[in-house]
């Protein structure tokens, strides 16, 4: 491995489209030692996935000093794949790296089958990490080494628990630069048939709700939704309402129920969010009434063709604590809602979203308040 590669290749890596700040970089020291650590146990050559590379650290990082016979590659957010793409162009015009060639693909056989070497940044949950360990022990080659790693402060002991259901060993490795890695081998046959995605039944709003391992908060109602549903009668019906931000779909399934008429967009960056969306949807035969579609903040959505948008946005990026990707999603719903259109947001009351949602969408109003939440009405002013 050359000495400076990774160094050259990483400080070339930026995060757009997802966003962009001084404190958030593209990789990091997790990213680096997995690389390190494949080089060292001899898995040049290998055939390669990767799984969980947030902006294409570990997928360029692995076609350098790898040199692998294939490269596959799963992403569970779109914004990553798309920065995979654009990180990978760059690289090749400023002759840094070679012209890399991988494959993006979902999380399952095509993307797993035959590969002796898999690099994992470990998810944020562990209902993630055993969805991802089931499908690499079903459908990698016997022969497999898959590489966790993670940042030690995220890291628990329940990750080394969730590795050793599906694999005969699981070795933790010496931590570096604050970041480990867990070998796993020997992928033991499946003893049930795959359990995701997990549906439950919530009584208080009597749904079932289907939930893949990597959307927040599984099956569950978090309570943001439970509150913005309170004022789900004081809406207005929509020919065209969007979900932003869906994850299990609860939202769309609710507003579809409320609104018969009204056709349904249930939209999220995350491909297992909007696999739980369709799932819940089919789930309550509302299959019929409500569209799934994997997007980054509306990016595909036409201006003024929306009449209602619900949004529960997030206050993370990765994680750290970041309001980027909240203001990006409301501005977002200012250019696809039609004028008189009305957006829904329910945020943390420590949030100051009041200004963006005036600028960006037209006069809000505050609907409610409890002790940790705000729910906002917003109308879109003509253009």
């Amino acid at each position: 491995m050359a000495v400076n590669t990774l160094a050259d290749i990483f400080q070339v890596l930026r995060r757009r489209p997802d966003v962009e700040a001084p404190n958030l970089q593209a990789w990091d020291a997790t990213d680096r030692l997995l690389l390190e650590t494949g080089v060292q146990l001899g898995r040049a050559g290998s055939t390669v996935a990767v799984i969980g590379d947030r902006y294409g650290a570990l997928t360029l990082g692995a076609s350098a000093v790898l040199a692998p016979a294939s490269l596959r590659v799963h992403q569970d957010l779109i914004t990553g794949e798309r920065a995979l793409r654009l990180n990978a162009a760059d690289l090749a015009a400023g002759h840094i790296a070679a012209e890399t060639t991988f494959v993006q693909l979902p999380l399952g056989r095509e993307l797993l089958a035959g590969a002796d070497t898999v690099l994992l940044q470990l998810p944020k949950t562990l209902a993630e990490l055993e969805e991802i360990a089931a499908a690499v022990a079903l459908h990698a080659a016997p022969e497999v080494r898959l590489l966790a790693g993670g940042r030690v402060k995220h890291m628990s002991l329940g990750m080394n628990a969730v590795l050793e259901r599906y694999f005969a060993s699981v070795q933790p490795q010496l931590a570096r630069q604050k970041s480990r890695v867990l070998l796993a081998a020997g992928p033991k046959p499946p003893t049930s048939a795959p359990r995701f995605p997990v549906v439950e039944h919530l009584a208080e709003l009597d749904l079932d709700v289907a939930a893949h391992g990597a959307v927040f908060a599984g099956p569950r109602l978090d309570i943001g939704t439970r509150f913005l549903l309170t004022f789900l009668p004081a809406m207005k019906p929509a020919r065209h309402a969007v979900d932003l931000g869906c994850g299990t779909g609860i939202l769309a399934a609710m507003y579809a129920r409320q609104f018969p008429a009204a056709a349904v967009t249930a939209t999220d960056q995350s491909a297992a969010a909007v696999q739980s969306a369709l799932a819940t949807a089919r789930a309550n035969g509302l299959g019929d009434r409500i569209t799934v579609l994997q997007d980054d903040a509306l990016s595909t959505f036409a201006e003024g063709t929306v009449d209602a948008v619900l949004l529960n946005p997030p206050f993370h990026v990765g994680a750290g604590v970041h309001a980027g990707a909240g203001l990006k999603m409301i501005e977002a719903a200012g250019q696809v809602l039609a004028p008189g259109g009305e957006l829904w947001t329910v945020f943390n009351r420590h949030l100051a979203y009041l200004p963006a949602l005036e600028r960006n969408v037209g006069p809000t109003v505050v609907e409610g308040r409890n002790p940790k939440f705000t729910v906002t009405r917003s109308t879109r002013t003509p253009r």
